[in-house]
């Protein structure tokens, strides 16, 4: 495994669920701060990578990934030592049943199951519907209330998917937990990697936020104490060719380059530096395509709000399964992902900005 395939195992490995973010911002810290003049924190937890211009007064650009995963957090034990849970960000009902978690607590991580009653004991129209989270629990082999405090377990405790990372038989395909948004994360470390030591003009910020998943907190205070002058979320897009979805659903394939978000639930794109960012990849050979998102949004719908507004876009990385235990993508799309922002920033000195601003 080369180093890169290392850094993205340790990414989506670690543990980060919406409020404890704790365990991957160690990660990410120690993986950006060598192409970095400063790392920091905003108040809520978000990591902020400092990589200073040739100008002071040069363009601040802010690349932002979010550390969290979808996840679920404990909200009671009850007299037999089963857990009841509070879903944190998007869940399916449908693919949570019998998956593996992690539970985190004071005294270290539990094995956990998620279970529900069997279809056995169901009537039949009962069986023909999904189990809803209501119905389900997660089993940590404890006996009684008693036993699963012992273990370690209080309310607030967090739970996060259990998966690890692989290479498929096409080596170029890549499966693991949380790449939403490990791969975001990602993204950031190794533009701020390759920008290292070269002469640009602005300041960049590579961001890992917090709380995206639930309605992108993180991305609101980062992006406050940043004050970006343009912003570039990197998050995973919708891949839409597996069974059953029509182009009219989502065109996005895997291993046919990173995403143009053009629209989502919260955010349009901004039209100057969609054009820079299509212009570039046009110029390098890169290949694109475009995204829309209308079920969900990115951390661009917080930031581009910032003060009096950041031009602002999102990249996604074309992903199978999200909001899961396990994903799949591309390395190729997150190789030219890297890329593409590279070169676009390379070229975001301070006319270029305002132009992009104000025209």
């Amino acid at each position: 495994m080369n180093d890169k395939l290392k850094m993205l195992k340790s990414l989506t490995d670690a543990p980060g669920v919406p409020g404890d973010e704790a365990g991957i911002r160690k990660v990410m810290r120690a993986y950006i701060s060598p192409f970095s003049d400063e790392v920091t924190t905003d108040n809520l937890g978000s990591l902020i990578a400092t990589q200073k211009g040739s100008r002071a007064d040069g363009p601040k650009v802010m690349v932002a990934g979010h550390l969290d995963e979808i996840g679920f957090t404990v909200t009671r034990i009850d007299n037999n030592g089963f857990l009841y849970f509070q879903t944190l960000g998007g869940w399916w009902s449908q693919v949570m049943l019998a998956q593996r978690v992690t539970v985190h607590t004071k005294n270290g991580e539990l094995v956990g199951i998620i279970g529900s009653k069997p279809p056995h004991l169901l009537s039949l129209e009962k069986r023909k519907k999904p189990a809803s989270v209501e119905e389900m629990f997660i089993d940590i082999g404890a006996s009684s209330k008693e036993e699963a405090e012992a273990f370690g377990v209080r309310p607030g405790d967090s739970v996060v998917p259990y998966f690890e990372f692989t290479k498929m038989k096409n080596e170029k395909l890549l499966l693991a937990k949380a790449w939403d948004n490990r791969i975001g994360c990602a993204v950031a470390i190794d533009v701020l990697k390759d920008l290292h030591n070269t002469d640009k003009e602005a300041t960049v910020y590579g961001v890992g936020t917090v709380q995206e998943e639930v309605r992108r907190r993180g991305a609101t205070t980062s992006a406050n104490k940043i004050g970006p002058d343009i912003a570039f979320a990197v998050d995973t897009g919708i891949a839409g060719d597996t069974p059953g979805i029509s182009d009219r659903e989502a065109t996005g394939k895997l291993g046919a380059g990173p995403q143009i978000v053009l629209y989502d639930a919260a955010h349009i794109a901004h039209k100057g530096l969609r054009d820079l960012v299509i212009q570039t990849a046009e110029e390098l050979e890169i290949p694109y395509q475009y995204d829309t998102i209308k079920g969900g949004a990115t951390d661009a719908g917080s930031i581009h709000l910032t003060g009096v507004g950041v031009p602002s876009i999102t990249i996604g990385i074309p992903t199978r399964y999200i909001h899961t235990h396990a994903a799949m993508l591309h390395e190729d799309d997150y190789d030219n992902t890297v890329k593409l922002l590279t070169a676009v920033i390379r070229k975001l000195d301070k006319d270029t900005v305002e132009h992009i601003t104000y025209n």
